[in-house]
């Protein structure tokens, strides 16, 4: 299905790719969305052909815009695999912060660049893990639970399973943007803030009433630790029993980045053997879990479906801003927020 809206040809995928000629073709990959009219709205006026698609796998991708000159994507696979295929792309800019789902060396080898961005939802992932790390402390969840289920009791068998967050140690393994608007909101609440990031500056964290650390003394010492680094090579899977067996006995976790930074394996084993107390996660892996899953079926886990950078302002600033970098792209402007080390638009 085809139509004209905005100055610019719109396609719909359905089961196959609808071809036509015009300028440009930039298509979003897949999202969450209700509709695309940010995203054609900043696009209007430009000589584009518009394409909307729901792609999940890398079948979808190579067959529905393997044409494609630009791409906007939010989860959609886009392996080495796929970039072979996409000799025409120039420009992948993603819906967020995170990059994982792109193979970012394989765009390099091609000369597209990768573009994210950066910045949009700092307070809002930064509440939530307040949020999860509060609803942990003061059994929150449960209790609700209880009283909707006709109950009025204690929310704990045993009151000491109850913290005062002022008196807690929190752990904060990385602390960019995100994880310093975190160790703020911490410290306002009176808490005892420990951060490890080889890539931070120590004096600096220390300046700002942190205490910068190794990653055996945080791990030994925090009562929560919250997680707050990319997904890379370097970070998937370093959540594993061998860290879960240097956490403090009794302790919580937090995770409002990558759900496979965490063995998820690894984590229902040390919680159901009493090592760790509980955990609060907006991201899971595998991610949505499937029905059933033995982690959703532990009382002291609170699981969110990744939705802490959600806020109308930010998902907003987040799509205006991803597509904006394929308009500045088409514009022939400068690009904002390149993270594979490419220095522009691949050249055809």
């Amino acid at each position: 299905m085809a139509a004209t809206r905005g100055g610019f040809r719109v396609v719909l995928i359905a089961n196959q790719r609808e071809e036509k000629d015009s300028g440009m073709k930039v298509a979003v990959t897949d999202s969450g969305f209700a509709d695309l009219q940010v995203e054609r709205d900043v696009l209007a006026g430009l000589d584009v052909e518009f394409t909307a698609a729901q792609c999940t796998t890398e079948e979808e991708l190579i067959d529905q815009l393997s044409e494609m000159d630009y791409l906007i994507s939010q989860y959609a696979p886009i392996t080495a695999r796929v970039i072979d295929k996409f000799d025409r792309c120039r420009v992948i800019s993603r819906y967020g912060v995170g990059v994982d789902n792109i193979d970012l060396d394989a765009a390099a080898a091609a000369g597209i660049a990768v573009c994210n961005v950066p910045d949009y939802c700092i307070d809002e992932v930064a509440d939530h893990a307040l949020a999860l790390l509060l609803d942990l402390t003061r059994r929150i969840f449960p209790a609700a639970l209880d009283v909707r289920a006709g109950g009025w009791k204690f929310p704990a068998a045993d009151v000491s399973e109850v913290k005062v967050l002022k008196e807690l140690t929190v752990g904060l393994f990385g602390c960019g943007r995100i994880g310093n608007a975190v160790a703020k909101r911490l410290l306002a609440f009176g808490c005892r803030v420990l951060v490890y990031d080889p890539y931070a500056d120590d004096d600096q964290l220390n300046s700002s009433g942190v205490q910068a650390t190794g990653l055996e003394e945080l791990l030994a010492e925090s009562d929560v630790v919250s997680l707050h680094c990319p997904s890379n090579a370097e970070t998937r899977g370093i959540v594993n029993a061998e860290m879960f067996g240097k956490m403090k006995p009794g302790s919580l976790l937090v995770n409002v980045s990558r759900g496979d930074i965490v063995v998820t394996e690894d984590l229902i084993q040390v919680i159901q053997s009493g090592h760790l107390a509980g955990a609060g996660l907006d991201v899971t892996s595998p991610e949505p879990l499937p029905a059933g899953h033995p982690l959703a079926a532990l009382e002291n886990v609170v699981i969110t479906p990744h939705f802490a950078a959600a806020s109308k302002k930010a998902i907003f600033e987040l799509r205006r801003r991803t597509a904006g970098a394929i308009a500045a792209a088409i514009r022939g402007e400068k690009l904002a927020n390149i993270v594979n080390g490419v220095d522009g638009p691949r050249q055809l």
